[in-house]
């Protein structure tokens, strides 16, 4: 690792943690309608739909409902983690210097957000690719296990019984 890399992780690194002692100081009661999405993490998920699952019908209103009930059936562990995760895409102290989104998400446009995935994917931060993959994955199970997918990509949904 060159002097430039480690200055680079340095920083980044000193940001996550002063931002995971913040985790905690986001209101953890769901907002209204789900048992887990909180009021902040709403904004950033419609924001990261439209990107993530770009090309397919997929609307907030069907795959939010759907991402709710699977993080309501994770255990508390992987719950917490994944609670970090929005809370530090929602903190402007770190939502900026991790993702370029320096504004509310709600302002953010479909390139800047595609940008930062891909930022997180590409990054030589093992941290940052393991966000990019779960952020991707979660949405993709919400929308690929809801019905109104299934036409589209061909499956004829599962055998009746």
């Amino acid at each position: 690792m060159q002097r430039r890399e480690f200055m680079r992780f340095s920083l980044g690194a000193s940001v996550f943690l002063a931002s995971a002692s913040l985790v905690g100081c986001s209101p953890q009661a769901p907002a209204t309608g789900y048992h887990v999405l909180r009021d902040d993490d709403l904004p950033l998920l419609r924001a990261l739909i439209p990107v993530v699952l770009a090309g397919t019908s997929a609307s907030a209103a069907l795959v939010l409902p759907t991402l709710d009930a699977k993080l309501a059936a994770l255990s508390p562990q992987m719950l917490k983690l994944t609670r970090q995760l929005f809370d530090v895409l929602n903190l402007p102290l770190t939502r900026g210097p991790l993702t370029g989104v320096w504004g509310a998400w709600e302002q953010a446009g479909e390139q800047q957000i595609a940008g930062f995935l891909q930022r997180w994917q590409d990054s030589s931060l093992n941290l940052l690719r393991m966000g990019h993959s779960s952020i991707v994955q979660l949405l993709t199970m919400a929308w690929y296990e809801r019905p109104e997918s299934w036409a589209a990509c061909g499956y004829p949904g599962p055998p009746k019984i």
